[in-house]
């Protein structure tokens, strides 16, 4: 699988036209096996509010919950890139609160961190942190931060103004020093332009197979919950009804008293323990 990931090798990748993976993970178990598929980068995205903490939706997570998630996946990766999102608000305020949030999260273990958006103000702080010595991705298209916003979960860039725009911001990160940019559900011809058009990665997740990589929320593809996912998502397991089938064998078998049996019980002899009493 080779050595440790780094924004070299993410650049080299894209000067060579080798894809490139990443995948999310929010713990050490995950992590571990996440780490041992071969993937380039996990993402501990913010989306952990959602698939894991059972919050509606991304605005309510915090710098605590990204921190003590982010320990725990450094803890379990040793090869792979690890990003961590920054959450909504913590880097939209002050460039100095902004720089502190981000180097909290390189302390916590991520070798990265990602951002939303891609205006002028939000590159500001992108040159701010890359300037303060931590590599930034980029990350526009559907931003879920500004989904109050954006009245929803919809594709974005579909009409000439907004393709446009969704371009300039991301030669504006690139600009800004970012070694990255995600591109989230915009049209696959748009995410092509923009591919060609910058000279760092895009990494697409419901963009289409014109990216230099891909990305998909790993809880998702392995159909751990039983939640519908949006159109991009390809399930590779259904572990949700895996899962509830051992559950339910188990509560079966200790109900019925099948187990435990004597092949998972420890034995001793019967005369030494009965002299114990």
């Amino acid at each position: 699988m080779g050595g440790k990931v780094t924004i070299t090798t993410l650049l080299e990748k894209k000067k060579l036209k080798k894809p490139i993976t990443m995948l999310t993970a929010y713990d050490f178990s995950l992590a571990k096996a996440v780490d041992l598929s071969g993937v380039d980068c996990i993402l501990v995205g913010d989306s952990l509010g959602n698939v894991v903490l059972g919050y509606e939706h991304t605005l309510q997570v915090t710098m605590e919950d990204m921190l003590h998630h982010v320990q725990a996946v450094a803890r379990g990766a040793k090869r792979a890139m690890i990003v961590a999102d920054m959450p909504f608000l913590s880097c939209h305020l002050t460039t100095a609160e902004s720089i502190r949030n981000a180097g909290s999260l390189i302390q916590a273990g991520a070798h990265a961190v990602k951002i939303e958006g891609g205006g002028a103000q939000v590159t500001g702080t992108v040159e701010a942190i890359v300037e303060a010595g931590i590599p930034v991705m980029g990350h526009i298209g559907l931003t879920p931060q500004r989904v109050l916003q954006l009245g929803g979960y919809k594709v974005q860039g579909k009409e000439e103004a907004e393709a446009g725009l969704l371009f300039q911001e991301a030669k504006s990160l690139e600009a800004a020093g970012a070694f990255a940019v995600v591109l989230e559900c915009i049209p696959a011809r748009l995410a092509e332009r923009i591919t060609t058009g910058i000279g760092i990665p895009t990494i697409g997740i419901g963009a289409g197979p014109y990216c230099d990589g891909q990305v998909l929320v790993t809880y998702d593809l392995l159909g751990i919950n039983d939640t519908p996912t949006p159109k991009f998502v390809k399930k590779y397991a259904d572990l949700h009804a895996a899962v509830q089938e051992a559950l339910q064998t188990f509560v079966a078998e200790v109900n019925e008293g099948i187990f435990p049996d004597l092949e998972h019980s420890y034995t001793g002899q019967k005369e030494k323990i009965c002299k114990l009493y």
